[in-house]
């Protein structure tokens, strides 16, 4: 027991005087039995003891080289364990400790799990990075549009020296922001796919042909991913653009056809019926272009149906044409008539009516032009309304004043017979109405020169001046005023004179009693008063509402007085025909006598 508790070189050492003293005695003996010499017996000694040096060397020598392979180990152990901790941004392991402690072998059992733990990690990291970096290579090859992408991930190369989870989150970084792109890109390309579905349905074309012939991965047909490169999103943007041209194109050419169409139907009166079947096409007008979604309401069959309709419409509005434009003029002189404007002189239609018999002068723009003389004629009618109420109370007005004249110069108005009452209270009405004449024509007088300084053009009624016709009015007027002064004058003087020839021949027995009778009046009524007959004639000329009526009635008027003053001044000069005088004094005198 004490040997196995000795060290292992005291062991060695008395193992080996044991064994080597037993060898050399056993040795001695034969030596002294065979009788060797000295000198070999030294050599002998000697070679064994370099032979026994040369195996402690070599066992030394196996020693220190296993001892610097463990070091060599060990330190290989520990900068392995470092770049695989800096690679993988770590600090330390945990359970392992700071500082290595005890034999080689023990050190390098400790550093070998926490090396073998650090490798797994690494690999795990490694695994980890090279799936990010070939989403992130797939992802960017299908954006990039590669369609020959390999989807294998063993042509990923992840950089090894650093594995740290802050360039992992990078790389994941990365290729969320590639998969958020991805994901727009789709959204970008389904919207332009169902754009194209749409326009085309609304077109009336084949959706998928056009889509196909974008790229092929677009159709659900082929059961490939979709390519959604920019090359392709910018061809499908181009394709709705060009479709979107051609709707709008096509929809301008329905506004045209729809326009066209309802001109042509307002113009020939084209029954509702009739234009149901196209209700489909000027639904379209009052729409634009992002309104129209209707699938086939875009066709190239509606619009070839539309053209045919209105060559068809445009062919018989020119058999009807020359009815149109008759019923427009008509429509035009009815408007000029009943505002008693200027009428288009007939040489001028009838040039038209020639012009569009030949064909030279376009149909539409004639009517055109006529919807604009009627436009305005109507807008002039209206500014001319309220002038022209005046004017016909106007009118009315002096039918009542000429009336109220004949009236007053009837000799029995005052007799009992049948209506006199009525004429009566016509008389009272028309005297009422007669008053408000004046202040009505400077109305109209104010009211036609602020039209015609607005207008900078001359009202014109029945292409007379109105300005005119109401100056010559008020000058007959006045005419008339000062005649009815003149007569009453010369019936006070004529009165004057019959008293005077009364006192100088006497009064007859009776003759202060003594009545007229009606029908002496009567006849003075139609023989002696000629100048009232003049100024009514005139006046009723004047009713005519011409310029040369008028003035007609103011020279008749004129002529009248001078005739009456005439026979004034020939029967004052003889004085032989007081008699005669007197008889027409009484003639002239309106009304009856009192006794």
């Amino acid at each position: 027991m004490a040997s196995f508790q000795s060290p292992i070189t005291m062991r060695s050492s008395a193992l080996l005087e044991t064994s080597c003293g037993y060898l050399l005695q056993e040795l001695q003996m034969i030596w002294d039995e065979v009788g060797e010499d000295q000198f070999e017996r030294e050599k002998v000694l000697l070679d064994l003891e370099q032979e026994c040096l040369d195996v402690y060397r070599r066992k030394v020598d196996r020693a220190n080289i296993s001892r610097a392979r463990l070091h060599q180990e060990l330190a290989e152990s520990e900068a392995e364990f470092t770049h695989l901790l800096l690679s993988l941004g770590e600090r330390s392991l945990p359970g392992r400790p700071e500082k290595m402690t005890g034999t080689l072998k023990e050190q390098l059992d400790s550093i070998t799990p926490a090396l073998r733990e650090m490798r797994l990690r690494k690999e795990e990291r490694v695994n980890q990075f090279r799936a990010v970096q070939a989403q992130i290579q797939k992802i960017s090859a299908e954006i990039a549009g590669l369609s020959e992408y390999d989807d294998s991930s063993t042509n990923v190369i992840v950089n090894e020296n650093d594995l740290s989870l802050k360039k992992l989150e990078e790389y994941q970084i990365e290729l969320q922001g590639l998969h958020n792109e991805k994901n727009d890109r789709l959204q970008r390309v389904e919207k332009y796919i169902d754009a194209v579905r749409s326009l085309s349905a609304t077109l009336g074309m084949e959706s998928s042909m056009i889509i196909t012939k974008v790229h092929p991965s677009l159709s659900e047909l082929f059961g490939i991913s979709k390519n959604i490169s920019d090359n392709i999103l910018a061809k499908l943007n181009s394709t709705v653009e060009s479709l979107e041209e051609e709707k709008q194109k096509r929809l301008e050419k329905l506004h045209q056809l729809g326009k066209a169409l309802t001109n042509l139907w307002n113009l020939m009166g084209t029954p509702y019926n009739d234009r149901r079947k196209f209700s489909h096409v000027t639904s379209l007008l009052s729409v634009s272009s992002a309104e129209v979604s209707e699938p086939g309401s875009l066709t190239h069959n509606i619009i070839e149906q539309a053209e045919a309709e209105v060559k068809r419409l445009d062919q018989l509005k020119a058999s009807k044409m020359q009815e149109l434009f008759l019923k427009k003029q008509k429509e035009l002189e009815d408007i000029c008539n009943n505002s008693h404007m200027e009428i288009p002189s007939q040489s001028e239609m009838d040039k038209i009516t020639s012009l569009l018999n030949s064909g030279e002068i376009d149909h539409a723009d004639l009517l055109t032009s006529m919807d604009e003389q009627i436009s305005r004629a109507k807008e002039e009618a209206s500014s001319r309304k309220v002038i022209m109420e005046k004017v016909e109370r106007w009118m009315l007005a002096r039918d009542e004043e000429r009336w109220l004249e004949e009236y007053s110069m009837d000799e029995n108005r005052y007799s009992v017979s049948r209506g006199a009452h009525r004429n009566l209270r016509r008389a009272e009405r028309a005297r009422v109405t007669v008053k408000k004449i004046p202040a009505l024509v400077d109305s109209l007088f104010a009211m036609t020169k602020s039209w015609e300084e607005e207008r900078k053009k001359v009202f014109l009624y029945d292409e007379v001046p109105l300005l005119a016709m109401l100056e010559e009015y008020n000058m007959a007027r006045q005419e008339r005023e000062e005649e009815k002064q003149r007569q009453r004058e010369k019936k006070k003087v004529q009165s004057q004179v019959v008293v005077e020839q009364e006192n100088v021949f006497g009064s007859r027995p009776g003759s202060s009693n003594r009545r007229i009778p009606n029908r002496s009046l009567n006849g003075s009524f139609s023989n002696a008063n000629p100048l009232n007959r003049r100024i009514s004639m005139g006046i009723q000329q004047l009713g005519t509402y011409s310029i040369n009526s008028a003035t007609q009635g103011i020279s008749f008027i004129k002529e009248g007085r001078k005739v009456q003053e005439q026979k004034k001044f020939a029967r004052f000069g003889h004085a032989s025909h007081f008699r005669d005088e007197t008889a027409s004094v009484v003639s002239t005198f309106s009304g009856p006598l009192s006794p």
